[in-house]
């Protein structure tokens, strides 16, 4: 069974293709500048060179088309015609309360998406709008949403509430939701099948750490508590945002840099985090780079970033009652070697113990911890798209 995962951003779309039987990525491809000048699709063939297209694409219904007709393409495609396509898995980023597993879409589905968007104006937008371009195109193919907040529905309602007038969570549904559900709910399993037990049986936290970062408790297979909250923006410090801050400091700038609430909430999302404390960049690869050049401000921010991951492990070690796996997934927690350790350290009071041999080590599945690490410590390269596969073969299948 072929199928085809879609993630549509309000310019750019990524995409796969995987071979379920045996879970073989087909092919991959990124278009980007939807709607803008400039338009290109690239494609890649697992085992050929990546194909460009640069043609014009007005909104997401053209860049799905050349996706299709990429798949189905004599040289470059991985499929006769579009019937080998037997289904299609969308991520979606949003789903408030509404789902706390995935689904097959539906118009009331649909409806759904509709009502939450204003819990994620940037995302949901476009996640529907690659739903409706591939109903158009595919018919008869089932389609399947899998949503970053549905595994982090789990959690109870002392981990999800804030302390704020209980009628904004009534009326406005104001609570903590979480994300990178997809990514935390694929490494849990993982690390369960590494540590040899039964999922219902671990306690595991797992630390998603890119741009965006955010950090699980997962217990028996269910999310109890996550770093990320009402908004993205809450929890970890990331690339560019602040994570979390008293929120007096919110007001207290405004009224002192005569910001808006638009402009605020521009400072808190794209000017702060790692590239605010740093002045140099969003990117950790050149924040370490300044750091080892003796950078006071870079080294300063990787030392915050730490401190919080660290923060974090310690929080969600209570609230599990003790843990087996400590989980590193994404691109700063799969790739930087030096963050890990840094993380790690001073843990040993948790029975934390990195081995500095095993953690030299980029993007590969493995045990990173000393062999008398009462904690075992784990690197999981992420594979959100194999998760969303795996729901929509599920889903079309029943």
């Amino acid at each position: 069974m072929k199928v085809l995962v879609i993630n549509c951003g309000s310019s750019s779309l990524k995409y796969q293709v995987l071979q379920m039987e045996d879970e073989t990525l087909l092919c991959k491809g990124l278009v980007e500048r939807i709607g803008i000048e400039g338009s290109v699709l690239k494609h890649e063939k697992i085992g050929q060179d990546k194909f460009v297209l640069e043609v014009p694409m007005k909104d997401h219904k053209d860049a799905i088309g050349h996706v299709l007709d990429a798949i189905v393409d004599a040289e470059h495609g991985i499929a006769a015609s579009m019937a080998e396509i037997e289904a299609v898995g969308h991520r979606v980023v949003h789903a408030g309360e509404k789902y706390a597993s995935s689904v097959k879409v539906t118009e009331a589905v649909m409806a759904a998406l509709e009502e939450c968007t204003e819990l994620a104006p940037l995302h949901n937008p476009p996640n529907i709008l690659g739903i409706r371009a591939c109903q158009e195109l595919m018919p008869e193919t089932p389609m399947v949403a899998v949503f970053d907040t549905a595994f982090h529905q789990t959690m109870p309602a002392e981990s999800y509430i804030y302390a704020i007038p209980y009628e904004y969570y009534e009326q406005y549904k104001v609570r903590r939701y979480g994300f990178h559900g997809t990514s935390h709910k694929y490494v849990s399993e993982r690390a369960a099948a590494m540590l040899g037990k039964p999922l219902e049986e671990t306690k595991i936290i797992t630390c998603h750490l890119g741009n965006g970062a955010s950090v699980a408790a997962v217990n028996g297979g269910k999310c109890v508590d996550t770093s990320m909250g009402f908004t993205p923006l809450e929890g970890l410090v990331m690339g560019t945002r602040s994570g979390d801050m008293d929120p007096a400091i919110v007001t207290f700038i405004a009224q002192k840099e005569n910001l808006s609430n638009a402009d605020m909430n521009n400072v808190l999302n794209k000017k702060s985090g790692i590239l605010g404390i740093s002045g140099i960049s969003s990117d950790f690869r050149d924040v370490e780079a300044a750091a080892e050049e003796g950078n006071y401000r870079a080294q300063l921010a990787e030392k915050v970033f730490a401190h919080k991951v660290r923060g974090y492990i310690g929080s969600y070690f209570a609230e599990l009652n003790g843990c087996d796996a400590i989980v590193f997934t994404a691109g700063v927690g799969e790739n930087d070697k030096a963050m890990r350790a840094t993380i790690c350290s001073n843990m040993e009071a948790l029975g934390v113990k990195i081995d500095l041999e095993k953690n030299d080590v980029r993007g590969k599945e493995t045990v990173i911890s000393a062999d008398d690490s009462k904690v075992k410590v784990l690197l999981i390269p992420t594979n959100e798209e194999l998760m969303i596969a795996r729901d929509t073969v599920a889903l079309a299948n029943a």
